[in-house]
């Protein structure tokens, strides 16, 4: 069975939203003064080669204006040449390929994907289908670059309502501009005293 890994940039205070889309948001791109080669082949390590991808509509109409169009290296190449799992009502309207729509049922659709052969599956940039991940027991791990920065305001990685969850942290690195990448395996449910 493939993995599925979530994966999300985030600041100190859990915020993952990085561009203003005309929603109030009062930041753009706070992330770009602490990128380093040395964060990117991070990434890439974790991404663990070969994948394919999980988005929802958003994130995919957001990087299908960008990904087709960057200049070729290892990150671009792998991320245009992965199938995108889409989560959309409207599949038709899908061109930034290879893809597949997710389904009607999201629990469902994922869990099938999953038991397909394949390389494993990243999430990125979705707080609403990450708690539902979790919520269903789809997720496997999860990888959160955190930013040395409070952002104050924006949309949170974890949603209101996300189930109580254990992780064990599988790897912590540092970045030379202070990200820290903190690699972690999905437990299940918390446990208390």
């Amino acid at each position: 069975m493939r993995k599925l890994k979530i994966m999300e940039h985030m600041s100190l205070d859990g915020v993952i939203q990085n561009s203003n889309d005309g929603d109030g948001f009062p930041y753009d791109d706070w992330t770009a003064p602490y990128r380093t080669p040395e964060g990117r082949d991070a990434v890439m390590a974790a991404h663990g080669g070969e994948l394919d991808l999980l988005l929802g509509r958003r994130v995919y109409d957001m990087w299908s204006g960008y990904w087709p169009k960057a200049p070729s290296s290892p990150l671009s190449d792998g991320i245009n040449a992965a199938k995108k799992y889409v989560v959309t009502h409207h599949p038709e309207t899908l061109e930034w390929g290879p893809f597949e729509a997710v389904g009607p049922d999201l629990v469902e659709g994922v869990r099938s994907i999953k038991s397909q052969d394949g390389p494993n599956i990243v999430l990125w940039g979705s707080s609403t289908l990450t708690s539902t991940l979790l919520e269903h027991g789809l997720a496997d791990e999860v990888l959160l670059l955190i930013y040395p920065v409070l952002v104050g305001t924006g949309k949170h990685f974890f949603a209101e309502g996300t189930p109580a969850q254990t992780f064990e942290l599988i790897s912590s690195k540092a970045t030379p501009t202070g990200i820290v990448l903190n690699h972690y395996k999905v437990i299940g449910a918390l446990k208390t005293a």
